[in-house]
């Protein structure tokens, strides 16, 4: 079975189409959303439609794009069940998805470039899922997550 993965960014960018096309060269299905797949939607609305997807498990994971990639991370963790890293190095991102269970990936157009983002993107697609001993710390994440969702 193909795995799928989302990738939205807000403005056309070489770090974008390079992400996209280095997940297809993996064998990876990949749904385009804002300006990676054609459409001019601003930030936030491209960050909430990669993370619905992301959680409601229409897609394995996903990544999101801006100029400095901080809007679409904020953007994307509103979104209850996503836990949206911005990872500037692959060293980060394999420690997202290994401490934290990232099940998206944001990157910043303007710091990080085409080659570099592939570099991030293999890291954090080489961890699955995160390390059994951070299972309870996830747990409370999730915890703290619902608790907010129905009032503090």
């Amino acid at each position: 079975m193909r795995r799928r993965m989302a990738v939205g960014s807000d403005s056309v960018h070489a770090t974008a189409d390079s992400v996209v096309a280095h997940l297809e060269d993996r064998g990876y299905d990949v749904v385009r959303l804002g300006a990676a797949g054609g459409d001019d939607t601003p930030w936030p609305e491209v960050a909430e439609q990669v993370a619905r997807l992301v959680a409601q498990g229409a897609v394995d994971g996903g990544v999101v794009c801006c100029w400095t990639g901080t809007g679409v991370s904020i953007a994307a963790n509103k979104v209850p069940g996503v836990r949206a890293a911005l990872c500037r190095d692959p060293e980060t991102a394999a420690g997202a998805r290994r401490w934290n269970d990232a099940n998206v990936l944001a990157l910043s157009l303007q710091a990080t470039a085409a080659d570099d983002a592939r570099d991030i993107v293999d890291a954090w697609l080489a961890v699955d899922g995160a390390d059994a001993e951070e299972a309870e710390n996830i747990e409370r994440v999730r915890r703290l997550e619902e608790r907010y969702r129905t009032g503090p």
